[in-house]
């Protein structure tokens, strides 16, 4: 689905005009660029409660999945929707798995998506090394000598 973009200025220099137009389209959810921060989403409070409920739907019906005995129905089923995980050796894409239910239901019951996306950004990472076989030899190489402590991550 493509998402409609409009300046922040025109929000703030034609606030009126620009919500009005919106409001015809559909309300369709609605970016609004910043140049100095973070881009904003616009939409109703109705959509929102909607999405939240999509994403609930779809954590209630995976956790079903996954308990079922048919775990090649499990598998068939990620790699549908994250094509990147036959990259994954089968105990780590169980890992994934396991993740991704887990940090779908710790997300959805803080209305928080974060830790969803998170779980699929360091996964489809772990599987874009594998897809990259001199990519994947150079990062399993041992390297020379100790570099240091490696600072944690800001996230």
């Amino acid at each position: 689905m493509s998402v409609r973009e409009v300046p922040f200025s025109d929000i703030q220099n034609k606030g009126k005009a620009t919500l009005s137009e919106w409001q015809r389209s559909g309300a369709r959810p609605l970016r609004v660029t910043r140049r100095d921060d973070e881009d904003l989403v616009l939409m109703t409070a109705t959509r929102a409660e909607q999405e939240h409920e999509v994403l609930a739907a779809a954590t209630a019906m995976v956790g079903a999945l996954l308990h079922t005995e048919n775990r090649a129905l499990v598998r068939t089923v990620v790699e549908a929707a994250f094509p990147w995980v036959s990259y994954l050796s089968n105990e780590e894409a169980a890992e994934f798995i396991d993740e991704l239910v887990a940090s779908m239901r710790a997300g959805s019951s803080l209305d928080n998506p974060a830790p969803i996306a998170r779980t699929i950004e360091t996964w489809r990472h772990t599987a874009e090394v594998y897809a990259d076989p001199e990519l994947a030899r150079i990062l399993s190489t041992p390297s020379e000598g100790d570099f240091g402590t490696v600072p944690a991550p800001e996230l």
